[in-house]
């Protein structure tokens, strides 16, 4: 009786550096072309030459275009040429760490100030391009649930600090958080002359305003002698 040849799958190390190379310098070209020339103007044809690859190692390492423009969002926003799992991301490791209300939104307030500006044009292309593209309103609609779910995250963080509002939910406060850190609501403000520190200071100040409830005022201490009222 033949004996069954056992295949075993192979993965060379050196492979795997020269496929996680390839796509550093396409990401790289795609971020250069969609800032330089904008996400339409940009072709992946452009990508590819100015990566030194071809088309089908393009497609193969990264995506087509939704995907190549999701991709670098993905990299303005962790500030890494790698991909980093949303909590693996500094500022989202610096907002755990805070300890109260106020420290976890100031932190996320300035780290929003500071990376929406840089994917704003990117992602409001996505989302125009979304309106006639099958594909760019896939990749739209996954980026809107998965930034639904990060904001949740942070709602269900700010909540574990017990300086919530006890009458909203957890819901509510992501829906409130993610409707203004949202790139519409930057570019409107944008439109009208706001800076990107201006913005961080907006969100810092209107999240503590609605989202946080009132301080309990301390008991006034009985002067010794006295009974307290």
């Amino acid at each position: 009786m033949t004996t069954p040849v056992r295949t075993r799958s192979y993965r060379s190390p050196r492979r795997q550096e020269q496929a996680a190379a390839t796509r550093r310098a396409v990401l790289r070209a795609a971020r250069d072309l969609f800032t330089r020339d904008g996400y339409a103007a940009t072709t992946v044809t452009a990508i590819a030459t100015t990566a030194g690859v071809s088309l089908d190692t393009v497609y193969a390492s990264v995506g087509r275009k939704p995907e190549l423009v999701l991709a670098v969002i993905d990299q303005v926003l962790a500030s890494s040429d790698e991909p980093v799992h949303i909590e693996e991301r500094e500022y989202v490791k610096d907002v755990r760490r805070a300890g109260t209300a106020h420290a976890k939104i100031e932190i996320y307030a300035a780290a929003v100030g500071r990376l929406v500006p840089q994917i704003a044009p990117l992602q409001d292309a996505l989302r125009r391009a979304a309106e006639s593209d099958a594909a760019c309103a896939a990749v739209w609609a996954g980026m809107l649930e998965q930034r639904g779910a990060n904001v949740l995250l942070l709602a269900r963080d700010l909540r574990a600090t017990g300086e919530l509002r006890a009458d909203l939910t957890d819901q509510e406060v992501a829906d409130i958080v993610g409707s203004t850190n949202s790139v519409e609501y930057y570019l409107l403000l944008a439109r009208r002359g706001w800076t990107p520190e201006r913005y961080a200071r907006l969100l810092a100040d209107l999240w503590c305003r609605t989202l946080l409830g009132p301080v309990s005022p301390m008991t006034p201490t009985a002067p010794p002698g006295r009974p307290t009222p």
